[in-house]
């Protein structure tokens, strides 16, 4: 990677310096920032998002805006969350300047991305980020939780968190974001990204995780009822079902009568079942559960 110019609407290393130098922005780790500094990065993330000219995507922390720009060239709209205010007052600025041809293709909301509830526009169908290091789950699984119109999702995440997004039943990473990713859509690893395309270099590797929507299992339980399932069996990840899942039940005789109810062996632990085996089990939830806490 040089500091050569990206090319026409891109930023390039020499462009985020001086950008950032001209409105006094340090990354901060507190917001879990890591700015992108390579533009054939970003070509990259677009081409893998299968971002297509009729799509209305969805950033999330914008930054800079270096992918955004990247997502504006090959999106029909593009709607960024952006919780910084200095880099949200500036990014419809950048956007002006460097592709003044789509900026009112644009539209940025100041706002934190775990609580945002709705976005200006037509409805998103499509998500892509480069997302904060330490809220990257639950801003995942609130956009697609928030935003049913959202198709296809791409994100980029630490490498681990990757891995345990798009992990499969009876891996040692398989645990709660597997489970809960998966009642949304299929999920897979969609490349790494190396420590070099941002600023700062971040400690640790990055991952792409692609993830198509498809409809949740069939159920006559909720969505609350089957994530209290999910929650309760990896809480204590060295415990059968059985045992695990007593305090949801009310007592380990029930929840053993709710895991044969539903197929599931009593003495298996929450890293074997998959998301239809988790519905089950709530669904065959005793209804008079003793000291049972109510769903979360």
């Amino acid at each position: 990677m040089s500091d050569r110019p990206a090319g026409p609407g891109l930023l390039g290393p020499a462009d985020i310096r001086e950008l950032a130098g001209a409105l006094g922005v340090r990354p901060t780790k507190q917001l879990g920032q890591n700015f992108v500094i390579d533009a054939n990065t970003v070509r990259r993330i677009v081409r893998t998002a299968e971002v297509r000219p009729d799509d209305v995507v969805v950033e999330i922390g914008p930054g800079l805006g270096s992918l955004t720009l990247a997502l504006l060239e090959a999106a029909d709209r593009v709607v960024a969350v952006e919780i910084d205010p200095v880099l949200a007052r500036h990014l419809p600025t950048t956007v002006e300047a460097r592709m003044p041809e789509r900026a009112d293709r644009f539209a940025l909301v100041h706002a934190d991305a775990m609580t945002v509830a709705e976005l200006p526009g037509p409805p998103p169908t499509a998500l892509v980020a480069n997302l904060p290091y330490n809220v990257s789950v639950p801003v995942l699984l609130h956009m697609l939780q928030t935003f049913p119109s959202i198709e296809r999702t791409l994100v980029m995440v630490q490498s681990e968190v990757a891995d345990r997004l798009a992990a499969r039943p009876g891996g040692k990473v398989y645990g709660v974001p597997s489970v809960k990713a998966a009642w949304y859509a299929d999920v897979k690893r969609a490349g790494a990204i190396g420590r070099n395309v941002f600023w700062p270099a971040p400690n640790v590797d990055s991952g792409l995780v692609s993830l198509v929507r498809r409809e949740p299992p069939a159920t006559t339980a909720t969505r609350e009822e089957v994530f209290a399932v999910v929650d309760a069996a990896f809480a204590q990840r060295r415990k059968t079902l059985r045992a695990a899942l007593a305090g949801w039940a009310g007592s380990p005789a029930a929840a053993e009568e709710a895991l044969v109810a539903a197929g599931v062996d009593p003495k298996a632990r929450g890293e074997a079942l998959d998301i239809g085996q988790f519905t089950r089990i709530a669904e065959a939830r005793p209804q008079a559960a003793p000291g049972a806490p109510p769903p979360a």
